[in-house]
């Protein structure tokens, strides 16, 4: 029986993301059925058939839904599955929204994502840039998105591929089993066990030699099984790829992390390179510091830029030149030259080339976005240009006029006019903000009214600051990115999913998503904050620079999937809640060490509750001892905050505790965690 065809049956098959099909054969203990990788998200199908996903969540591409399924397949942030009844749903960022209809597989790309129906035909959806959706029309067994092309195999077993060009390059002939799509590559397992990769430049690695029994091919990087169940893994090109030791059942590989499924049930995913999922600063003292997608820079009192990963790794900086300011986005560094007042940027990915040119000029202030970037002129207007690594479109000009501050996101970007007010400009591709207006050709995005000081655009998301010193915020607030705390504030800077700014004391609040498990800003007085792609940095009153991971990668695995044999814990665990679509929200507990949520009997915030009063629930039982009830309360501003009160204790308010007033509908959302140490036995009946 052809490889996907079988991804109806539970236990049986898991598309990595880009990839061809992965066998599972759980056993034992095991929880996990079948596992995804994303960009920085992994996830995976359980026994039960529900999904848990963890890692990366920029676009609620963690955000699994409640329900059944029977296959999943995680895109660059968003991920896709297969109900019992032959429907896709799909959620999380730019994949477009899945075909109606019922399908027999589901395989998610960079941007889009891939469907094959009961006849054997393939429909594609999302991003058609190099006509990746448009798949060929014949009937097929198997099929596999990659980034920007995707693969499948005929009825005959032979493989065709459309799309991008270099995913195409030198398609083999012969009859083959399965066939997973990456990064502009693609391999193929034949009948026989034996592994063939294409695509790229010509003159990629080759392929190990024996007899496999899955692969699997993300970005750079591919794994396969061989038929034992070691795992192999090998670079495309970029380097070499870490591996595992020990017997799988199945691998995924995805952008950044690979992910693997022990014989044992047990679930690991590790960094391509075998980084850390931490975040570090270089020694020594700092004027200023700017945090991108990936990096940070900071700004040397002696006027020198140094740039480095999250991992601490320097960047080889070549310019020899003095500045007096820098900042970060995307992959792109720009710096404000001290002598001259003209601006420069770099490529840490691609060089120099890629950054743009910006207009000659004297500058007082620059803005790096990811994919263009803005600076003030020393006349108050604002220039903006673009950069040569992308074909997603271009960030506009700004209008006409005079202004004191810009602030530059990823399609978007805002600025305050010299008399306070502020504008915004640029595209709505992550559905921003609400347009309503069109000066030049170019849509605006809809600001506050009022005068502001300063602005700072994140990926959907912006935030300004007051004359007065309070911060408003608009567009997405998935993650209460939006719900900016009250109080008076010197400087804010947006993010992904996160805002961080600093109070007049010095101290630094921050607000939005915040992952499992991973560090809080610093406490003490500081008189710089940045905030990047999944990470944050702030500047000490020293001068020391301070980084901290916001969300991390699919390495941070939950235990209770690591150690599929664990318990679960007494004394520690988290809320967990979700909004119907009656308007009720729903909420329960999650115990630490285990991913089965428990859900007391009274349970529900009605949608009309008092604004205000706690609600309580029922008893919260955990391995027949009584732990504690629940509390929640809704607030006049739609939102509803969490709290626990354990036995014979006071209430518990965690880090994390608030559910936005319009949350994605039944996803289920975590608090922080909560420890505690008194439980009681669970009552008779």
């Amino acid at each position: 029986m052809p490889c996907c065809r079988a991804a109806l049956l539970l236990a049986a098959i898991a598309l990595g993301v880009w990839s061809a099909c992965a066998v599972v054969g759980a056993q034992g203990g095991a929880r996990a059925a079948a596992i995804t990788a994303g960009e920085y998200h992994a996830c995976v199908l359980l026994r039960s058939g529900e999904v848990e996903c963890w890692g990366g969540n920029s676009h609620g591409q963690a955000d699994a839904p409640a329900g059944r399924f029977t296959q999943i397949d995680a895109g660059w942030n968003h991920t896709c599955g297969l109900r019992e009844s032959g429907e896709v749903e799909c959620w999380g960022g730019t994949g477009g929204d899945a075909l109606p209809g019922r399908f027999t597989q589901v395989s998610s790309g960079e941007y889009f994502s891939c469907g094959l129906r009961e006849s054997g035909e393939i429909e594609c959806w999302g991003d058609d840039h190099y006509d990746q959706t448009d798949a060929p029309s014949s009937r097929f067994t198997q099929v596999s998105a990659g980034r920007e092309h995707a693969c499948a195999i005929s009825e005959v077993g032979q493989v065709e591929c459309w799309g991008e060009t270099s995913g195409r390059r030198s398609v083999p002939g012969g009859v083959f089993r399965s066939v997973s799509a990456g990064d502009g590559r693609a391999c193929g397992l034949r009948v026989g066990g034996e592994l063939e990769c294409w695509g790229g430049t010509g003159d990629d690695a080759d392929a190990p030699q024996g007899r496999f029994s899955t692969v699997s091919v993300g970005s750079g990087r591919a794994c396969a099984l061989r038929e034992a169940g070691e795992l192999e893994c090998w670079a495309l090109y970029m380097g070499s790829p870490s591996s595992r030791s020990g017997r799988f059942s199945a691998v995924a590989v995805g952008g950044y992390y690979i992910c693997g499924l022990h014989t044992t049930g047990a679930v690991e995913c590790w960094h391509r390179w075998d980084r850390d999922d931490t975040a570090s600063a270089l020694p020594g003292r700092f004027a200023a510091v700017s945090a991108g997608g990936e990096f940070s820079c900071g700004l040397r009192e002696s006027g020198e830029i140094d740039c480095w990963r999250l991992n601490g790794e320097t960047f080889a900086f070549v310019s020899a030149r003095r500045y007096s300011a820098v900042d970060a986005g995307g992959w792109q560094v720009c710096g404000l030259q001290r002598e001259s007042g003209q601006v420069e940027c770099w490529d840490l990915k691609f060089g120099l080339s890629h950054a743009g040119i910006p207009p000659v000029g004297r500058y007082s202030a620059v803005s790096a976005g990811s994919f263009g970037h803005c600076a003030l002129l020393a006349s108050g207007e604002i220039a903006c240009w673009h950069l040569s690594t992308h074909d997603y479109g271009q960030l506009p000009d700004a209008p006409p006029g005079r202004y004191r501050a810009v602030g530059v996101g990823v399609w978007h970007a805002c600025a305050v006019r010299a008399a306070g007010d502020l504008v915004c400009w640029g595209a709505n591709n992550y559905h921003l903000v609400r347009f309503y207006s069109v000066i030049d050709g170019s849509t605006l995005i809809n600001p506050p009214d009022g005068r502001f000081l300063s602005v700072a655009a994140g990926a959907s998301h912006t935030c300004a600051l007051r004359e007065t010193g309070e911060i408003v915020c608009w567009g997405a607030n998935t993650y209460g990115e939006s719900d900016a705390p009250p109080g008076r504030y010197t400087a804010v800077s947006a993010g992904d999913y996160q805002t961080c700014a600093l109070r007049e004391s010095g101290e630094i609040a921050c607000w939005g998503y915040q992952f499992d498990g991973q560090t809080q800003p610093p406490a003490g007085r500081h008189f710089g904050v940045s905030v990047g792609g999944r990470h944050a940095c702030a500047l000490s009153e020293a001068g020391a620079a301070w980084c901290w991971i916001i969300y991390g990668g699919a390495a941070d695995v939950p235990a209770w999937l690591r150690d599929p044999q664990a318990e679960p814990a007494l004394d520690r665990g988290r809320i967990v809640a979700r909004r119907l679509a009656d308007g009720r929200t729903e909420f329960g507990w999650l115990p630490a060490g285990s991913g089965e949520r428990i859900l007391p009997r009274l349970r529900y915030v009605p949608a009309d509750a008092e604004v205000g009063r706690w609600l309580r629930s029922s008893p919260v039982e955990v391995g027949g001892a009584v732990i504690g009830r629940i509390s929640a309360r809704p607030l006049a501003d739609g939102r509803i905050e969490y709290a626990f009160s354990p036995i014979d204790g006071e209430r518990i308010l965690p880090t994390t505790r608030m559910l936005s007033a319009q949350p994605a509908a039944d996803r289920w959302l975590r608090s922080s965690e909560i420890t505690f140490s008194d439980v009681a036995p669970a009552p008779s009946n």
